[in-house]
Formats: C-alpha cells, sequence, structure tokens
C-alpha cells in the first residue's frame, strides 16, 4: 500500500514548521487552531507571538479577552480565540492545567472538533487514531476515486472509514504526512501528480481526471448587505463602541452606526466591500468631526497598542487617520 512511500516522501520534504520541533499538545493545539481559515506561512508569526506572551494553559486561561482579541487581529474568526481561552479555563478546572490524551476526552473540550482533537491525541500522545480535515478528505477522495459529493455526512463518514482502516506506525507522522501531501502536492486546483509519493496507488490518476475530485455542493451566493458606518471624531481621537453580543464580529470594536447629533464638519469615504464567509458587506462610511468628546473617544495609538479593530474596519481607519494628520497639518500651518 502507499503508506510506506508517504512516509519516506513526509520524512524526506516536511516543512520545518516551529511547532513541529517538539511533540507538544499546547502547541500543537494553538498552531492547528491558527491554521483553520489561514495559510500557514501567514499564521506562523501570528503563532509566535502568541506562543510567547500565552506560553501554556494556565496564562491563557488567565487573559483578559480585549488583549487576546488584539494579539489575534489580523487572523479573523475571533470566536477561535475566545473559545480558546473557554477551553484552557476547562483544562485547568477539570485536568490541573494540562490537555487530556485521548480524542474522544479532547473531543468534549470547548471549540475542540473531531479534527483537532485526533490531531492532539496523535501527534502529541501517539494516539493511533485519525485527524480528518480538508486536505485529508481531498487526498482520499482521489486516492480512493471518490465522485460523490463529500461534503455529504454520508461521504464523509465513508472517507473517515478509509483513513481509519489505513492508519500507520507512527501515527504522528503519518497524519501529518496526509496534512502535508494535501498542503503541499495533493492541492485543490492543478494537483501536481507528476511529483506525488503516492501516485502509482492513486486511482483518479488512473481515471485522469483527480484534477476534478472531490466532488461538492455549490455553495450558497452570499447574502449583501449595505451598512453605513459613522467616524465620530473629537479633536484626534475616534470614538468606537462594542458591537452586540450576537452576529457578526459579536464583541469586537467597531464604528457607529448612527450620526452624531451635533457635527462640526463631515467627510464621506471611500466605499469598499469586505467579503465575509456567507456575507458582503458593501460597506460606506463617513467622517464626523464633533464637538465633545468622552472616555469611548480613543487616540491612535491606543487603538494600535490597544485595541483590535476588524479587518472589516480596517480600511475606514486608515482613511480616518490620514484625514486627521491633513487636518492637524492645516491647522498648524494656520
Amino acid at each position: 500500500m502507499f503508506q510506506e512511500d508517504l512516509l519516506r516522501w513526509y520524512q524526506e520534504n516536511a516543512r520545518k514548521l516551529v511547532f513541529r520541533q517538539k511533540k507538544e499538545a499546547y502547541s500543537i493545539w494553538v498552531s492547528e487552531i491558527m491554521a483553520q481559515q489561514t495559510r500557514i506561512e501567514a499564521m506562523l508569526p501570528y503563532y509566535e507571538r502568541f506562543m510567547a506572551r500565552y506560553p501554556d494553559l494556565n496564562s491563557l486561561a488567565q487573559a483578559h479577552e480585549d488583549d487576546l482579541v488584539k494579539i489575534w487581529q489580523g487572523l479573523g474568526y475571533y470566536n477561535r480565540v475566545k473559545n480558546m481561552k473557554k477551553c484552557a479555563a476547562y483544562c485547568v478546572e477539570n485536568y490541573h492545567g494540562q490537555f487530556p490524551q485521548t480524542k474522544k476526552e479532547l473531543s468534549k473540550l470547548p471549540g475542540i472538533g473531531d479534527y483537532t482533537a485526533g490531531a492532539i491525541a496523535s501527534i502529541a500522545f501517539d494516539e493511533k487514531v485519525s485527524a480528518v480535515d480538508g486536505n485529508v478528505i481531498r487526498v482520499f477522495s482521489r486516492l480512493y476515486h471518490i465522485t460523490e459529493d463529500v461534503s455529504q455526512t454520508k461521504i464523509k463518514k465513508q472517507i473517515t472509514e478509509l483513513v481509519d482502516a489505513s492508519l500507520a506506525d507512527p501515527i504522528s507522522d503519518y497524519n501529518q504526512a496526509l496534512m502535508e501531501l494535501g498542503a503541499l502536492v495533493c492541492i485543490p486546483k492543478n494537483p501536481r501528480c507528476d511529483i506525488c509519493p503516492i501516485r502509482k496507488d492513486c486511482q483518479s490518476l488512473l481515471c485522469g481526471d483527480a484534477h476534478a475530485l472531490p466532488v461538492s455542493a455549490k455553495k450558497k451566493p452570499r447574502r449583501i448587505e449595505e451598512p453605513m458606518f459613522y467616524i465620530w471624531i473629537y479633536q484626534d481621537k475616534i470614538h468606537l463602541k462594542k458591537r452586540p453580543s450576537q452576529g457578526l464580529l459579536a464583541g469586537l470594536f467597531g464604528f457607529d452606526e448612527n450620526m452624531p447629533q451635533q457635527v462640526e464638519e463631515k467627510r464621506v469615504l471611500e466605499p469598499y466591500t469586505h467579503i465575509f464567509s456567507h456575507v458582503e458587506w458593501h460597506m460606506k462610511g463617513m467622517v464626523c468631526f464633533v464637538k465633545e468628546g468622552n472616555e469611548d473617544f480613543y487616540s491612535l495609538d491606543e487603538i494600535h497598542e490597544k485595541i483590535s479593530i476588524p479587518s472589516a474596519f480596517q480600511p475606514f481607519l486608515k482613511q480616518a487617520e490620514k484625514i486627521i494628520e491633513e487636518r492637524e497639518k492645516c491647522q498648524k500651518s494656520l
């Protein structure tokens, strides 16, 4: 079978990633959560900063949520880091600040699904269990020429059973090899079949349609919304407010959706579109200089150093900064 070829390839070609240097559950967990929706190369600087600030479950459990959100800024999908704090607190309370060592127990933790539990259990604790993510689904759908919709529950179960039947030792290397193969060779578009270490076993390559797999249902078109935001500015400070605890960007800082009552000057901002997974915001914005401020107005230094502004609002923030700078220069020249 293909396992020996795959493991040999992994030993020779695996990326030298910092979180692979030691088999430690916490670092594996952090890397896996960060890598969701984010390319490995893009998340590495965030990983290193996060580990320096929060090196273990105890420090993470005690972290202030606003600080966590700030260090996560740029990665998006902020519920990930909020769930990480919940998970850390649960482990401190119930497992003496350590992770449980089985996939079954890990799956019960907040924010940890079947794949992440399998990755931690197999890589950190050598439990012979699968870790089936999108990369692995793609590899096995091509390897076994599965032409049904892989988003269907029964097909996912079929693939998981195939992966479970294939598990080989060392399990830590095997599961990572499957992930690495999907990330580097068996890629979504234009798979690199010519350099694939298991091409002689690949049924889709034999059939000549590896590029067409996996099959998945077409995604529904994203819903279009057209929000209007008002950036209140008092002197050189910007008004920020926390968004509702439910919905998009829940609990994060953002701009107002209401115009202030007393406005000295208005500036229309360049509109732009921000794309979420299921929604598109076609955003309009306006800077409003106001006569009075309060504790909810923050200097640019405070915003950059302490407050996380989601990427959806970053273009408006940059435009507002430029307007503040231009206004200050104009006032100094008078």
